[in-house]
């Protein structure tokens, strides 16, 4: 009799641990499993955290099922005390893994776009930029706050960031594009209006003086076209300090070479530079110069612009000698 108490009593102490581990909700926890991880590196990270009881047991089960090569690199929601059937389940499936925050800044071109999906584990950063340069995106991989999830296929990605300029910018496409203009010039002239703007009150200004340049044949002789034609990784893609020698840069983007506007847009631009570009000022003015404060002086007459241009540079010297 006594045997059979003590057995009983065993009994309900292992269940009792039991609904415990299984049943009982353990703490929420946070896990990341790293790039390349194994089955061995995944059950030591759950068990670090108190996800699993038995590193050993997770092993086997991975054995067991053949789903090593399935556990995905990620940041995972879990709780303390979780089965080790319940956690393999959500390292091999893609709806538990955690999304990563990802800021596409307007302005930036694919190949910086690129890096960063790939510094943040979204997506290898070469197969994204051959992907983007063969389908000619430069322009609709719209600058916004993503969530993506880790290791997603390029084109899925892109797919995404295309989705997102259809959703916001083809409404205003839709009611159609000042004179001499189409979607296709409209993006152009907005990726250039983005790199020069720092205001954003001056937008219309700066495209209403390309679109004028443009509309009368003038050269654009815009820098950031520049730039572009001569950008490379190890210059941040943007050179400062443009010479006279890169103004005369050969390539089909640089608008002090070449008449009209470049081939494609040099730059992924944001809403207001592509709504600037939509409805530019009414201004008659055929020339700017930066203040050196963050604004632009515009003028209809070079004379003009070139006092100005004096002006400013005057004010600089100033206070380099203060």
């Amino acid at each position: 009799m006594k045997r059979i108490k003590k057995f009983a009593a065993l009994t309900a102490v292992f269940l009792l641990f039991l609904s415990l581990h299984f049943f009982w909700p353990g703490r929420p926890v946070k896990i990341s499993i790293p790039e390349g991880a194994g089955a061995g590196q995944a059950a030591a990270v759950l068990k670090r955290d108190s996800v699993i009881l038995s590193s050993s047991w997770f092993r086997l089960l991975v054995k067991l099922t053949g789903t090593g090569k399935r556990i995905m690199p990620g940041d995972y929601p879990m709780r303390e005390r979780m089965s080790s059937e319940e956690a393999l389940w959500r390292l091999t499936h893609s709806t538990y893994v955690s999304s990563v925050k990802v800021v596409i800044p307007e302005g930036w071109r694919m190949e910086q776009i690129a890096e960063r999906l790939e510094a943040n584990g979204i997506t290898k950063a070469a197969p994204f930029r051959d992907l983007a340069r063969a389908q000619k995106l430069e322009g609709y991989l719209f600058p916004s706050t993503y969530y993506l999830k880790k290791n997603t296929p390029p084109q899925e990605v892109i797919n995404l960031l295309k989705l997102e300029f259809d959703r916001q910018i083809r409404p205003l496409f839709s009611k159609g594009f000042p004179e001499k203009m189409d979607e296709s010039k409209t993006l152009i002239l907005a990726s250039i209006v983005e790199r020069e703007a720092v205001d954003d009150n001056e937008r219309p200004l700066i495209a209403a003086v390309y679109i004028n340049r443009y509309r009368k044949g003038m050269a654009l002789e815009a820098d950031p076209t520049v730039q572009y034609a001569l950008g490379s990784e190890k210059a941040g893609y943007w050179k400062k300090g443009l010479t006279l020698t890169d103004l005369k840069y050969k390539s089909p983007y640089n608008t002090y070479a070449v008449g009209g506007l470049p081939p494609g847009p040099i730059c992924n631009p944001g809403y207001s530079s592509i709504a600037a570009a939509m409805s530019p000022a009414n201004l008659d003015a055929l020339y700017f110069v930066a203040d050196r404060k963050g604004k632009h002086i515009f003028n209809a007459n070079f004379e003009e612009h070139k006092k100005a241009k004096r002006r400013v540079e005057q004010a600089a010297k100033a206070e380099q000698q203060q």
